[in-house]
């Protein structure tokens, strides 16, 4: 999924909103600081464009923000669906597991898998 950018118009009015504050920590945005856009369910997981997606943050809460929380889920979500369509494979290799072709018995002996 491609990242969209919020319009001019979305942004002035999260940034009324915010009264100039980051949104997460509330510490001023002076003129030369550096504000960041965010949104709050990110474009990967389905987030749009609106001003109600739209948060102003300071360059650390964004950037812990990411880190943290929208880049696990976004890749969990990826996890999920190629899981859903069969696409992901476990990469375990010991015998027994279900990543291999065989399998292990109660016994201990251990046999091809029928597929």
């Amino acid at each position: 999924m491609t990242r969209r950018e919020f319009s001019n118009r979305t942004r002035f009015q999260a940034w009324e909103r915010a009264r100039g504050k980051c949104e997460e920590c509330g510490v001023k945005l002076n003129v030369g600081d550096r504000r960041e856009f965010d949104h709050r369910i990110p474009c990967g997981l389905g987030g749009d464009n609106s001003l109600e997606n739209c948060v102003v943050l300071c360059a650390a809460c964004h950037s812990d923000k990411t880190d943290t929380e929208d880049i696990p889920r976004i890749a969990k979500a990826k996890r999920v669906a190629a899981k859903h369509i069969g696409a992901f494979r476990s990469k375990s290799r010991i015998p027994g597991s279900k990543g291999t072709r065989f399998k292990r018995k109660l016994d201990g002996t251990v046999v091809r898998r029928e597929d």
